[in-house]
Parts: structure tokens; sequence; C-alpha cells
């Protein structure tokens, strides 16, 4: 959080706020999009501004031209998309469905219906599953653990099967599971038909939708997220690499999963963390393995090299406290409930601006939590991000004397 932005927010509300009714408020401004885009919002995407910085124009070369066919490039903390290329063409996604599987196994280990030490029988059709293996054995008892980290690493379709089977009690059970999380998450032109990738004609899924099933995994369990950075397995005597080449050519990398059939091309999601500033590249359609290697990494470095992402606001802080008419105090104090963030270019975050438009008057009594107005980060005169400014504590009713002496204020 800034000092400066808390300073211009603070003598905004003072102006717009202890003036008496009679004043006309200011103009609300229009609200930003949210970063976590749904499906009748529009998407935040950065688009480059040019500004001039000691009189040196600020120099933002377009996204690197990929051979793919479709990838996304995605600030993990704001949502904002960066660079993409067929972002909502729907395409084979291959074992990046994988992560659908995951992401519901994380969500029943979360919420104590499994375990990492629970032993999985093998079912036949587990063992019998063909395509990439981990390679269990009809019959035998697997650890949840152990057959997550066959996922992960080895990309295994007989651990999918096997995991999916425990978790939703049979296969399709857990697809009807899977295609109801897409929905939830907002992952509009996604359909699951199985939950390994192995082609289907109604399987597929899009860039974009691939990216916000990846900030889900990384926002909400980040204590399975670092599984996503082992680079080997060994399983029934079998060792087997992690084949996201990324893994071993660039530290900053810890994640997240490859796919590949001949129908989808070569695919793979990668995340990166730099500096504090996390990104999420989905690249899907790739030619070659190497390719989707080196598109991966130049997308990610393109991100890092000229935009940065910026905490203007905490949850909880006190930005101002406007009157209050009628209430047992004469202000409330209000904040955000969630921290801000920002994706920006580099070189001009002193630019950017806080707008912030309070009800027209306040009248007790106050909830914590109540929505009292709007904060927007305006660059360029552009709405970049936006907020609810909301109420961090209850102002009650007062009692007659002060609700009388108040109505006679504002009607002075």
């Amino acid at each position: 959080m800034t000092k400066r932005l808390v300073q211009i927010i603070a003598a905004t509300v003072f102006l717009s706020t202890t003036a008496l009714a009679s004043v006309t408020p200011p103009p609300k401004v229009p609200a930003a999009p949210a970063p976590q885009a749904v499906a009748e919002a529009p998407i935040p995407t950065a688009n480059p501004i040019a500004l001039s910085t000691n009189n040196q124009p600020t120099i933002i070369p377009t996204a690197p031209n990929l051979n793919s066919s479709g990838y996304v490039l995605m600030d993990a903390d704001t949502g904002m998309i960066i660079a993409h290329k067929n972002m909502h063409q729907e395409m084979q996604p291959a074992s990046l469905t994988k992560l659908m599987t995951l992401y519901l196994t994380f969500n029943a280990l979360r919420n104590g219906q499994i375990h990492l030490t629970d032993e999985v029988r093998v079912s036949k059709k587990a063992w019998q599953t063909g395509g990439s293996r981990m390679f269990i054995k009809e019959g035998s008892l697997v650890t949840v653990q152990n057959l997550i980290d066959g996922i992960i690493v080895a990309s295994g379709n007989d651990a999918c099967v096997a995991l999916s089977q425990y978790v939703g009690g049979n296969e399709s059970t857990f697809v009807d599971m899977m295609n109801a999380a897409a929905a939830q998450l907002g992952m509009k032109n996604t359909h699951y038909v199985d939950s390994t990738g192995l082609p289907q004609p109604e399987h597929h899924s899009t860039p974009y939708d691939m990216a916000l099933l990846t900030r889900a995994i990384i926002e909400n369990f980040p204590q399975y997220y670092p599984l996503f950075k082992q680079g080997w397995i060994t399983y029934n005597g079998i060792k087997q690499p992690n084949r996201n080449r990324l893994l071993w050519r660039d530290p900053s990398v810890d994640g997240l999963k490859t796919g590949h059939t001949n129908e989808a091309g070569y695919c793979l999601i990668s995340s990166a963390l730099r500096k504090g500033m996390r990104l999420i590249s989905v690249v899907m359609g790739a030619p070659t393995d190497a390719k989707r290697a080196s598109d991966s990494e130049a997308l990610l470095n393109w991100g890092f090299r000229f935009y940065s992402t910026h905490k203007l606001f905490d949850a909880n802080k006190t930005l101002a406290n406007p009157r209050v008419w009628s209430g047992e105090t004469k202000t409330v104090a209000i904040g955000l409930a969630s921290p801000l963030y920002v994706t920006i270019q580099h070189g001009i975050y002193s630019h950017l601006t806080p707008q912030v438009s309070i009800n027209a008057k306040l009248n007790a009594p106050i909830k914590k939590g109540q929505t009292v107005g709007t904060l927007n980060i305006v660059l360029n005169n552009v709405v970049i991000a936006s907020a609810p400014l909301v109420a961090l504590e209850n102002d009650l009713k007062g009692g007659i004397f002060s609700r009388v002496w108040d109505y006679v204020a504002m009607h002075i």
C-alpha cells in the first residue's frame, strides 16, 4: 500500500462526504471488471499505453509470435491477460485435463473426504487404460499421494482413472464433478468426457479456461502446489522424469503440466515466480515438444521483462473515515474486503490515480462489510482495476438527540 494513494483517497473521501446533503456528490465512476472474469463480464486484458518517462517513451513490443494453435499469458494475482492468441477457441486439451482431476482431488483432501495416506485398490479399468502410465497393477493398493505424484510427474492415465474412481465412486460420476467444477470456475468453453484427456470428440477446452483452472489451483491449494515441481517419480521399479522441460532449465518455474496427443498437438501449462510476481503460461497445439517449451519460455520472459504486478492496498485496512449521519459515531472506517493488485507496464506506476465514489449520504445503521462506495484505479483516463469500498466496522443508530442534531445539520 502506498502512502500517496492512501492520502489521495482520504482527501477525496473527506471532500465528498463532509459537505451537507444539498451539495451534489461526485459522479460515480463505472466499475472495471473484477480480475476473476465470469461469463457475462469482460475479461481484463492488458493494453499497452504509450507514456513517457523523463522524455523517453516507454516501448512495449508485441508479444512473441508463436506457432501454436493458441496461448494465454495471465498474471496469477490479478487475473490480467497480458498476451493471448485464440484464447477462446475450443481445442483438445490432452493431459492438461489432468489438472481438473487434481483440482477435485485437492478439494476432497481439503474437505477431509479423502487423505494422502488412503490406499486405493487399482481396478481392471485403471490398469488397462492406455497412453502414458505410472504402471500400477490391477488389484494392488496405491496411496493417494503416490497416485497424485504419478499424475503430475508421469502423467499416468492409469493413476487418473484410479483416483477418479476413488474420489467420485466411478469415473462417470467424477466426470460430472469435473464439468460442475468447470462451470463454477467460469470455464464456459470447457467440456470433459474423461479424467485423462484421451481424445474424445466432445472433450475440449480453451487456453483461457485452462489459465482460469491453473489460477484456481495456485490460489486455493497452496499446500499442494509445490508437488508440481517434482522432477522424478519411481514406482514399480520404473523411474520416470517430469516432461516439463522448463523445470530443468529455469529455477523460477515450479509447474505445472504437459500434454500431448496427435489431435491436440503438444501442450504445456507453466507457471513461474520472479521477484514476487507470478505468471501463468498456457500453450496449446505446439508442433513439437521442444517448441511448447521454448514458446512457454518466450512468453514468460516477455511478460516478466515488460510488466509488473503491484499490490496497492491490503484487505481490512482503513483507507478513509467518511461522515455517517444519525449514527452512534460521526464517522466509519472504510477499506477493501480483499487485497487490490494491478498488473501494468514497467515504468508507469507513478501515473496511477485512485478515484473514489462514496454513496451520496451514509446513514446509520452501517453494517460491517456493507458496500459504501467504489474505488477505481485509473491509468491514462482508463479504469484498469476496481473494488468495492466496504465498512470495516458497525455504526448503529445514535440516540434521539444525535439523530435530531444531524437532521438539522443536513437541512440547514
